[in-house]
């Protein structure tokens, strides 16, 4: 089994960022660091110009935040630590002055969603289907919802978060606007990130970091929003309801 990791490649001023973790790509706290952390500093590497930002293996793009730990989880404290996770993943791609291309290949869950809503130029397969299902155990997407109702609007988020059983295409997705566009197989899809990522690095860096700025316009305030719902979720996380949902789930 390949064992979890976080990975940068960078040729020709395309840096691509993956990650993977063998548990359909779930993301604990420690690879959620990692990941915020590297695309932090290919922010400020002048030798990279664009970034493509994808997971490892075929069929699910991100399963969401680590069930293990969700599990543990006894206090407030940690509760709201965990879910800053995604928060700060989020944030670091809204900070991160060069053009995030996301590759979503397979189904995405959850925070998973909230990673491809907050790229810049997100591009899939048609396995990318997409589900919040965080009602489902008591608990709402509360830390990705702005990055989601930005891309999608109010009504496919509300949607998405009280049907919370059911996965949603990539077309869906794409109709209303979380994907750019749909390949027929990953093939296809990289082909069009690389395609994409190449007429990127070969633009006015000082241009795309300015249209950057317009299309992140008004969510200066994320870092402190995204704390305060990581301190919603943190504190729903220990209610009965969600204690003996999350109970269900490990049998």
């Amino acid at each position: 089994m390949t064992p979890p990791y976080i990975k940068q490649d960078l040729k020709n001023g395309i840096a691509t960022i993956s990650f993977y973790h063998p548990e359909q790509n779930s993301l604990p706290t420690d690879l959620l660091s990692k990941l915020t952390e590297i695309i932090e500093l290919a922010g400020i590497n002048d030798a990279i110009k664009v970034v493509i930002l994808k997971s490892g293996g075929e069929k699910t793009f991100c399963a969401g935040a680590s069930f293990q730990e969700l599990c543990a989880i006894n206090d407030e404290e940690t509760g709201t630590l965990f879910f800053s996770g995604f928060a700060n993943v989020i944030n670091a791609i809204r900070k991160c002055s060069k053009i995030v291309i996301g590759s979503v290949q397979g189904k995405a869950v959850g925070g998973g969603v909230g990673i491809a809503a907050a790229m810049d130029y997100c591009l899939a397969s048609q396995f990318a289907s997409i589900k919040l299902s965080e009602l489902t155990i008591g608990i709402g997407p509360f830390v990705v919802s702005p990055a989601i109702e930005r891309k999608i609007g109010l009504a496919a988020f509300s949607q998405l978060t009280l049907d919370a059983t059911t996965f949603y295409s990539a077309e869906w997705a794409q109709n209303k606007g979380l994907y750019s566009s749909v390949h027929e197989n990953n093939d296809e899809l990289d082909k069009a990130v690389f395609t994409l990522a190449q007429n990127l690095a070969n633009y006015n860096l000082e241009a795309l970091t300015a249209i950057k700025q317009i299309l992140w316009k008004d969510t200066e305030n994320w870092d402190e929003l995204l704390r305060e719902r990581a301190a919603i979720s943190g504190k729903l996380v220990l209610s009965p309801f969600t204690k003996e949902a999350l109970k269900r789930f490990q049998k």
